[in-house]
C-alpha cells in the first residue's frame, strides 16, 4: 500500500436523470450514501468523507456520524468535486493520495478499494483503478460496460492501462476486462487532471479517464474478482436492496 496518507472521497449529487435523489434512497433501512461510506471505512485505508452537491446530503451523512463537505452543485464531474473537497478538507496538504469512490456502489467490497489503492504502487503510476474478467459474452458487446485494455491475464500485480473503450475493436480476442469506476490519484495528478481541458477521445467516448491517457499520464490497473452493482435505475436499486439484505442476514 502507498506510504502517503490517504483520503477516500465519495462524490455524490441528487440530480440523477434516471434515479433522482438516489444518494438518499433507502437500502436495508439506511441511505445508499451511508452504505457506501461504510464500505469505504471497512477498507481501512484512511479518512473517508462525502463530497456532496446539496445540503440535504451533508445533513443526512452527518446525522449518521460520518463526514461530509458541501461543494458547488454546478461542478462538471465527480473528479472536479473531489478536487474541490480535498482542498477544503485539507488545505495543509497532509493527504498525498485521494481515492475517488462513486456514491452509487453500495455493494462494493472493501477489498476492491484496497486493490485500487495498492495498484498505485506500480512504478510511474499517476492514477490507479481496477477491472474484473468478463465472463458474460453480452457484457463484451455492451457499450454501457467500459472495458480496460491492459495485459492483466497472468499478471501478478498491477499493469499499465493501454486504453479504455466502450466498443471493442473488430477482431479483438478475449480475455476482456470490465472496468470498475474507482480511482486512486496521487494528489498532484488529480490537480493536474482537473486543470486539463477535456480531450477529443474523452468527448467522443464519454470516458473521463481518456483525458489522463491523452495527456501522457499513466493509469495502473489491478485485477479484482467481482464487479460491484452500480445503482443507476429503479431496477438497480431493487437489486441492491435484495443483495444487501441477503448479505446482512
Amino acid at each position: 500500500m502507498p506510504s502517503a496518507p490517504v483520503i477516500v472521497l465519495i462524490p455524490t449529487r441528487m440530480a440523477s436523470m434516471r434515479l433522482p435523489g438516489k444518494p438518499l434512497a433507502d437500502i436495508a433501512g439506511e441511505p445508499m450514501i451511508v452504505e457506501v461510506c461504510r464500505r469505504a471505512l471497512e477498507a481501512g485505508v484512511g479518512r473517508v468523507a462525502v463530497a456532496a452537491a446539496e445540503p440535504e446530503i451533508v445533513q443526512v451523512v452527518e446525522a449518521y456520524g460520518l463526514e461530509a463537505v458541501l461543494t458547488d452543485p454546478d461542478l462538471p464531474s465527480g473528479s472536479d468535486r473531489i478536487a474541490v473537497a480535498v482542498k477544503e478538507i485539507d488545505p495543509q496538504r497532509h493527504f498525498g493520495i485521494v481515492v475517488n469512490l462513486q456514491g452509487d456502489l453500495p455493494s462494493i467490497e472493501p477489498s476492491v478499494v484496497r486493490a485500487c489503492l495498492d495498484a498505485l504502487s506500480l512504478p510511474g503510476a499517476d492514477i490507479s483503478t481496477v477491472a474484473a474478467l468478463i465472463t458474460d459474452t453480452a457484457e463484451a458487446t455492451d457499450p454501457n460496460v467500459v472495458k480496460a485494455i491492459a495485459p492483466l491475464a497472468g499478471a501478478e500485480g498491477p499493469v499499465k492501462a493501454a486504453d479504455f473503450v466502450r466498443r471493442l475493436p473488430e477482431g479483438a480476442e478475449p480475455p476482456f476486462w470490465h472496468h470498475i469506476g474507482i480511482y486512486a490519484y496521487r494528489r498532484s495528478a488529480l490537480e493536474r487532471f482537473v486543470s486539463l481541458p477535456p480531450s477529443a477521445r474523452e468527448s467522443e467516448r464519454r470516458l473521463e479517464q481518456m483525458r489522463a491517457l491523452d495527456a501522457g499520464m499513466t493509469i495502473a490497473v489491478a485485477r479484482v474478482d467481482t464487479v460491484p452493482l452500480g445503482v443507476d435505475t429503479p431496477a438497480d436499486l431493487e437489486r441492491a436492496r435484495i443483495l444487501i439484505a441477503s448479505r446482512d442476514e
